[in-house]
C-alpha cells in the first residue's frame, strides 16, 4: 500500500527535528452545499531542522516515531539534505531578495510620517 503524501504550510520549527504542519482541505457543508476549509496540524520529523515556519512542504506518511509524530517532511520528493550539504541555492536566492524589497517599501512611509509631522507642527 503506497504512503499518503500531504502538503501542507510549516505553522512552529521551535522543537528539535519537529515540524508543525498545518495542512488544509475543502469540505463540501452536509447542510449548504458550500466548500468550506478544514485543516488538522500534524508533527512531523525533520531530521536537520531544516524546515523554517512559513514553509510550504509535503509530509509523508511513515511508521511512528514517537508519540505524535507519524510523518516525516518531504523536500522536492527527497529526503532532507544531510548536515554536510550545503543549502540549496534557490533558498538563499529567495532569502536574499525578500530582505531588500522590503527594505525600500519600508523606506517611503518613513518619508511621509515625517513629512506629516513636520505639517502639522510647522
Amino acid at each position: 500500500m503506497p504512503k499518503r503524501i500531504l502538503q501542507g504550510v510549516a505553522v512552529r520549527d521551535a522543537r528539535d527535528k519537529t515540524v508543525i504542519v498545518r495542512v488544509e482541505r475543502r469540505v463540501m457543508h452536509p447542510v449548504y452545499k458550500k466548500f468550506i476549509m478544514r485543516s488538522k496540524n500534524y508533527a512531523a520529523h525533520d531530521e536537520n531542522n531544516y524546515v523554517k515556519a512559513g514553509d510550504v512542504i509535503r509530509i509523508e506518511e511513515s511508521r511512528p516515531i514517537s508519540r505524535r509524530k507519524r510523518w516525516v517532511a518531504l523536500f522536492d520528493g527527497a529526503l532532507p539534505p544531510t548536515p554536510g550539504e550545503a543549502e540549496p541555492p534557490a533558498r538563499k536566492a529567495k532569502a536574499k531578495a525578500a530582505r531588500p524589497a522590503a527594505a525600500k517599501a519600508r523606506a517611503p512611509r518613513a518619508k511621509k510620517k515625517a513629512a506629516s509631522r513636520a505639517k502639522a507642527e510647522g
